[in-house]
C-alpha cells in the first residue's frame, strides 16, 4: 500500500491510497467521524477496476485525527486477533 498526501491545509487533508482496501478505509473513516473536532471524513474509490482510493478529512487537526483513528483501528484488530486465537484452535 502506498499513501500520497495531496492538498493539505490547516483544516483539511486529502490522501490518495494506492493498493489499499476500501473496507479498511471505511473502518478508519468511521473512527475519524467519532471525533467531535471532525466536520467531514470521506472515502471513495476512483473506479471499481482500479486500486486507487481517496480520503478527505476536514477537522481541527486532520493528520492527527487520521493517525489517532488508524492507531485505534489497529489496536482493535489486534484485540480481535488475540480473542480469535484464544477461542479457535488452528491445526
Amino acid at each position: 500500500m502506498e499513501v500520497q498526501l495531496g492538498d493539505l491545509t490547516k483544516k483539511e487533508a486529502n490522501l490518495t491510497i494506492l493498493g489499499g482496501d476500501i473496507g479498511v478505509m471505511y473502518i478508519i473513516q468511521d473512527e475519524i467521524l467519532k471525533s467531535s473536532s471532525t466536520q467531514f471524513a470521506g472515502v471513495i474509490a476512483r473506479h471499481p477496476l482500479t486500486d486507487e482510493l481517496y480520503m478527505r478529512v476536514v477537522s481541527n487537526n486532520p493528520l492527527k485525527d487520521i493517525i489517532k483513528a488508524t492507531n485505534t483501528v489497529i489496536e482493535g484488530a489486534a484485540e480481535l486477533k488475540k480473542l480469535l486465537v484464544s477461542k479457535i484452535k488452528v491445526k
